[in-house]
């Protein structure tokens, strides 16, 4: 069980970082320490498969939508761009399946309801911050992707699907936008992967603040730069093998590497058992009839 292995492995360490707060102890990883991080992913997903193919089925949805639009209005150059960098907005799509992992490596009932409570979350805001950075981050990137092919086609549109890849894949431009758009592409990916590889699962388990996320995301990326370049090398052969059949692989393909984030997260940093989050608020199970406005508890406590 994976609330019994986290009981075997708590540290009660307490590192000191600037203004003389406690932060969080990162440990050094190594693989293995990544294959127990998807195991464990795994096994979550197997424990709540219908709640996290649930949560999860807006992306091949999406991915659908998306390869539609790009063929049918002639921005095929798009479609890589736009595929690898919805990437960038991953770690924030998947904080409910964190919030279903945290409860199971406790040891509590993880439902959909639960995983909707991330709402009601003291750091539900950060995290909108964090996630509003990643999807500048998304928005800056097809950018610089387009001007890249433009630079390199002009703007000339493209005539067909044969002509494109003929162009790219057979002509000095072509292999240009293929080495500049893959360099630059990297550097995104590289900066989304170091500020937020464990940052949402520590806003959702200690409630830290967005900037203290990030700059410890960055100490960890720091620490293990091997293994945290190897686990965005895992994170990227995934995202392209659930992309392949039509985008459908992401239904397991984006849960099974929510669920392993968060346990990496707690591979990486030292649990404190003496510092205590704050108190969430009391949780009620409300009758399907609620719905939607049980999604608002705000609104109810207005309205008494």
């Amino acid at each position: 069980m994976a609330a019994s292995y986290y009981q075997d492995n708590v540290t009660p360490q307490v590192q000191a970082t600037q203004g003389g707060r406690a932060g969080p102890v990162i440990r050094s990883i190594g693989f293995p320490d990544l294959r127990q991080a998807l195991r464990l992913g795994w096994e979550d997903f197997q424990a709540v498969p219908s709640h996290a193919v649930f949560l999860c089925m807006i992306y091949p949805v999406l991915g659908l939508l998306l390869a539609r639009v790009v063929l049918g209005y002639s921005v095929l150059p798009l479609l890589f761009p736009l595929a690898a960098g919805f990437a960038l907005l991953g770690p924030f799509a998947a904080v409910p399946l964190y919030e279903l992992s945290r409860r199971r490596s406790r040891g509590e009932e993880a439902s959909a309801w639960d995983a909707i409570d991330v709402v009601r979350s003291p750091s539900f805001g950060a995290m909108l911050g964090l996630g509003t950075l990643l999807l500048a981050l998304f928005v800056t990137w097809v950018a610089i992707a387009q001007a890249i092919y433009i630079a390199a086609f002009g703007y000339g549109g493209v005539t067909g699907v044969s002509d494109f890849f003929r162009d790219v894949f057979t002509t000095r431009q072509g292999w240009w936008l293929i080495v500049v758009g893959c360099g630059v592409g990297f550097l995104f990916a590289l900066v989304a992967l170091c500020i937020s590889v464990i940052s949402f699962p520590l806003m959702l388990d200690r409630h830290a603040s967005a900037g203290e996320a990030m700059v410890t995301s960055l100490r960890a990326a720091a620490k293990n730069p091997v293994p945290v370049a190897a686990w965005g090398l895992i994170v990227t052969a995934l995202l392209v093998v659930g992309s392949l059949p039509c985008f459908l692989g992401l239904a397991i393909v984006i849960p099974l590497l929510g669920h392993a984030t968060w346990h990496l997260y707690r591979e990486m940093i030292e649990t404190d058992p003496n510092a205590l989050p704050p108190p969430r608020p009391p949780h009620q199970r409300k009758p399907a009839a609620d719905f939607p406005a049980n999604l608002f508890p705000w609104r109810r406590r207005d309205n008494a």
